[in-house]
């Protein structure tokens, strides 16, 4: 089994998903913020469940808009087993509201979080993989830059840049033996705090110049919900299963999207045809071994 280092596991997919591989068998570095302080119960009751299950989750301080931060967290989690096998980008944030109310630096902000710590932690985890000559990069996209909702327009677009970071930084690292992955989880409106926990906008006077608009935003997550096909569970448990699926296949053999949406969104189609599209680019360029696993 593998030695996985996971972001944002305080609460959601990434806590689901540190549960769901520990008890698959992996070793589990579960990684956020002030786990001695305002997480304190949340690491708590993440040690509490290994020592329960007999599995193996260790808790670890990481904060992804800090380079210090997660060169430490790689350094203790190499230190303490002596390797590290799988990275997975879980870690983010939720911003609502009408697009012009944002700041500049608001925006950017949620892109620090949501797609440059991302950078931080391949920095930080990247020369060990390398050394090795293998290993996962598996992050945890969504499916809003396909979809494209309205109202939540600073997270679409830092979601759709981790995407792209992603992608790029796969045709690279993919020829010194480290493959990637990325998991598109759909809307889920309960089992996160993404909605509960969402930010809004500061400058509250350019939202009042869109109050006709506020009958939508204030049933987005009603909205949301209708997307499901009545009956349907919308448990996140099931990015978190996903996830340990994935990595059960082997090395090598992992697809590189891989869509867990209860929406029926048609994602599936979107990616494909983008796929082709931008294989057949690349290919075009003289590049194809990019699109490939070259094993070290």
């Amino acid at each position: 089994m593998s030695t996985v280092l996971i972001t944002g596991a305080a609460t959601g997919i990434g806590s689901l998903t540190a549960k769901a591989l520990a008890l698959a068998g992996h070793r589990v570095y579960a990684t956020m913020r002030a786990p001695e302080g305002r997480n304190a119960p949340r690491a708590r009751e993440l040690r509490d469940f290994a020592a329960a299950k007999d599995a193996d989750i260790r808790v670890v301080e990481l904060d992804v808009t800090s380079q210090e931060s997660a060169d430490h967290a790689v350094h203790a989690v190499v230190a303490d087993c002596g390797g590290l096998d799988v990275v997975i980008h879980n870690a983010g944030h939720l911003l609502v509201g009408y697009v012009e109310a944002f700041t500049a630096e608001e925006i950017a902000h949620l892109i620090d979080v949501n797609t440059l710590g991302v950078q931080r932690l391949n920095r930080a985890a990247l020369p060990h993989l390398r050394e090795r000559g293998r290993g996962t990069l598996l992050y945890v996209g969504s499916t809003v830059p396909v979809t494209t909702p309205p109202f939540l327009g600073p997270y679409v677009v830092s979601k759709a840049a981790m995407d792209s970071l992603a992608l790029v930084t796969s045709y690279e690292v993919s020829q010194l033996g480290i493959e990637t992955v990325i998991v598109m989880p759909g809307a889920f409106t309960q089992g996160t705090d993404h909605f509960p926990k969402a930010g809004r906008a500061a400058d509250t006077a350019v939202a009042e110049a869109y109050k006709a608009l506020d009958p939508l935003v204030a049933r987005n997550e009603e909205a949301t919900a209708s997307l499901f096909t009545p009956g349907t569970e919308a448990d996140p448990v099931v990015v978190a299963e996903e996830i340990a699926r994935l990595l059960a296949l082997p090395y090598g053999e992992r697809p590189f999207r891989s869509v867990v949406d209860l929406t029926n969104s048609e994602v599936e189609q979107a990616n494909a045809a983008a796929t082709e599209a931008r294989a057949d680019f690349v290919r075009r360029m003289g590049f194809g071994e990019l699109l490939e696993l070259r094993h070290a």
